[in-house]
């Protein structure tokens, strides 16, 4: 795309005022700007950790999950078709 130096100056003008719009739409709905612009990282903030969840947590869950399933599949195979 071969832009002439008026239709860039023209683009960036135009991304400064959606940058503009953005940050006072940000704060009138009551959210850091850094946060409403899409791909910007806000560098002051210490990145979260991550969580994470032990092997014995995770087993438990599985096993209860797998529980669900039986009884879901034992309720549906339950009421077996009658024969016509």
């Amino acid at each position: 795309m071969n832009l002439s130096s008026a239709q860039f100056r023209r683009a960036a003008a135009l991304q400064e005022k959606i940058e503009a719009m953005q940050s006072e739409l940000a704060s009138l709905l009551g959210s850091s700007p850094a946060a409403s612009v899409k791909g910007k990282k806000d560098k002051g903030q210490p990145a979260k950790k991550k969580r994470t969840m032990s092997a014995s947590s995770r087993k438990r869950i599985a096993e209860a999950q797998k529980a669900r399933w039986a009884k879901q599949k034992a309720a549906t195979a339950a009421p077996e078709k009658k024969g016509k």
